[in-house]
């Protein structure tokens, strides 16, 4: 995910937030198998797959992310866009987790079941709103670590694709990945 000029998906990030509203109609047509993707690794992640197909979660996240009327787009690159893609999913997975335990009246929350927080890992289901408090959390003593983690757990990108995008380099990122998916694995299982 280059953010080089020649990126097509750069020129039309850039051209909508210059207030072409078409260039945005066709930034998200150019990464919509992406998008879907994206929104298909998050709710394989889930604990309650099946609440959500992948569709609706990316027009839901195009419509969090899409400028309002007469505003220009905030996206000035691919990885902004993408960030801010997987954010989006992120939030509506949270959102719709708290209406769920609100619904039931606050019922208990699931056990954590990951170990790794392995993005390969199918039957490794994690609790939204667990992992959600104890990334916030993360963020707060080390945003650099969570950047890790949101780009590995969400975005689904390998050491080296985070790498790339961090500027770093893979061993870094390696022992990034390691701290931070203890550490998130100690403070859920604590909640749990």
């Amino acid at each position: 995910m280059s953010d080089a000029p020649a990126d097509g998906l750069t020129r039309l990030l850039l051209a909508a937030r210059g207030g072409d509203v078409e260039a945005w109609g066709d930034a998200f047509e150019r990464v919509y198998a992406e998008l879907r993707r994206l929104a298909d690794g998050h709710l394989r992640k889930e604990a309650t797959p099946g609440s959500l197909q992948p569709t609706v979660l990316v027009h839901e996240a195009y419509l969090r992310l899409v400028p309002e009327e007469g505003a220009r787009s905030q996206f000035e690159t691919r990885r902004a866009f993408f960030g801010a893609a997987s954010n989006a999913m992120r939030r509506i997975l949270v959102d719709r987790a708290r209406r769920r335990l609100s619904e039931k009246g606050g019922g208990g929350r699931r056990a954590v079941t990951f170990f790794d927080l392995g993005v390969e890992a199918e039957e490794d289901r994690v609790d939204v709103l667990s992992l959600d408090e104890a990334l916030a959390s993360l963020e707060r003593r080390s945003p650099e670590l969570a950047e890790v983690v949101r780009l590995r757990f969400f975005g689904g990108l390998s050491p080296e694709g985070i790498a790339e995008q961090l500027g770093s380099s893979v061993r870094t990122v390696g022992r990034q990945w390691r701290f931070a998916r203890a550490w998130l694995y100690e403070r859920m299982g604590a909640e749990g």
